[in-house]
């Protein structure tokens, strides 16, 4: 998976200031056959899909070699921070917060236009680096104990779920994106979180609060709780291959954003080949491949999408709705918002 509120609450988040994209190329060498790039990605699915659709075609190319530093997001970056400037890896890929950040410290390189995709991102997957795909996180709930569609944020704080919520944990992807969308739709903020605190304490008690996937999925199979705050992506998968009664919900106000980027190392010694697979990561195969697989959206405007597929992922307008965050002020935050949920909402 990409980043579970367990791994999410290791990280060091922030956006800072948003790195622009740039149109400059630096002038690099070129790949010699037997050139080795090092890839930090997730394994499971990501690693296979980009084994055959991004490595394949790249080693046909050039004749070079590509290896992997597979693991968690916290690893990942610790090692590109403990070897800034001298990477041992090429190409690494983080979550938005801890992308943007990165950039910001001069772990990893501002988008440039030596990736030719890169003019075919949406602006919001040009920061950071390069967004590859869409995992936004959003309300998920047994349609058969709904008496509506659940259309709202503010849908959750309907009296019929009450004593049926898991509410995600804090720090987390999930319980992040829950804390922070109370906030903005009750008239707060992430300088003003005190009213999302308050409006979750209306919304107990819970049925649980939930600190992982997989928990969540089996407390909806054993009918524990009802509703939560999700990835929209692995849900559908769990709700098209175990337990059809779990709708995703696409609310009014959008959904909280979650991507994963593919960002190079500052120093790589292998720039154009770097390049060239994000290139290939961008292109429609691997974008639909990851679409097909996993239910990520493209992070670019130019894939075509069966009509059945494009229903069930975030394209066009949807992404412009996709709701994102002051990480500054979170990051600043976080440790003193973990307190006051663990003491006011989880205790």
């Amino acid at each position: 998976m990409t980043i579970t509120r367990r791994t999410f609450g290791k990280l060091v988040l922030g956006a800072g200031t948003l790195a622009p994209y740039h149109f400059i190329r630096p002038a690099v060498a070129q790949p010699k056959p037997g050139d080795e790039l090092v890839v930090g990605i997730w394994g499971g699915a990501q690693e296979r899909i980009v084994k055959e659709h991004v490595e394949k075609p790249l080693v046909e190319k050039f004749g070079c070699k590509v290896s992997y530093v597979l693991g968690g997001t916290p690893e990942r970056r610790a090692r590109a921070y403990a070897e800034r400037g001298r990477p041992s890896f090429d190409v690494i890929y983080l979550n938005i917060f801890e992308s943007r950040q990165a950039v910001k410290d001069g772990v990893t390189q501002a988008p440039t236009d030596a990736v030719p995709q890169a003019a075919n991102l949406y602006d919001i997957a040009k920061i950071g680096g390069y967004g590859v795909a869409f995992n936004p996180c959003t309300v998920v709930y047994d349609k058969r104990k709904a008496s509506k569609p659940v259309t709202s944020w503010k849908d959750i704080w309907n009296p019929e779920w009450k004593g049926r919520i898991a509410w995600p944990s804090y720090p987390g992807a999930e319980g992040t994106a829950a804390l922070l969308m109370a906030a903005k739709i009750w008239g707060g903020d992430e300088k003003n979180i005190g009213v999302a605190f308050e409006k979750i304490k209306e919304l107990r008690p819970f049925a649980a609060i939930q600190g992982s996937q997989d928990q969540l999925f089996q407390m909806f199979d054993q009918g524990v709780a009802d509703l939560s705050v999700e990835f929209g992506s692995f849900t559908r998968k769990y709700a098209e291959t175990r337990n059809p009664n779990i709708e995703i919900a696409n609310p009014v106000e959008g959904q909280a954003v979650a991507m994963n980027v593919a960002c190079i190392t500052t120093g790589s010694r292998n720039q154009k080949l770097a390049e060239e697979w994000i290139n290939l990561h961008l292109s429609e195969p691997c974008m639909l491949a990851y679409a097909r697989e996993i239910y990520y959206s493209p992070t670019v405007k130019d894939v075509t999408l069966p009509a059945d597929l494009r229903a069930k992922l975030l394209v066009g307008e949807d992404v412009a709705k996709l709701v994102d965050f002051d990480w500054d002020t979170v990051t600043r935050n976080q440790a003193a918002w973990s307190s006051r949920f663990n003491r006011e909402i989880a205790g």
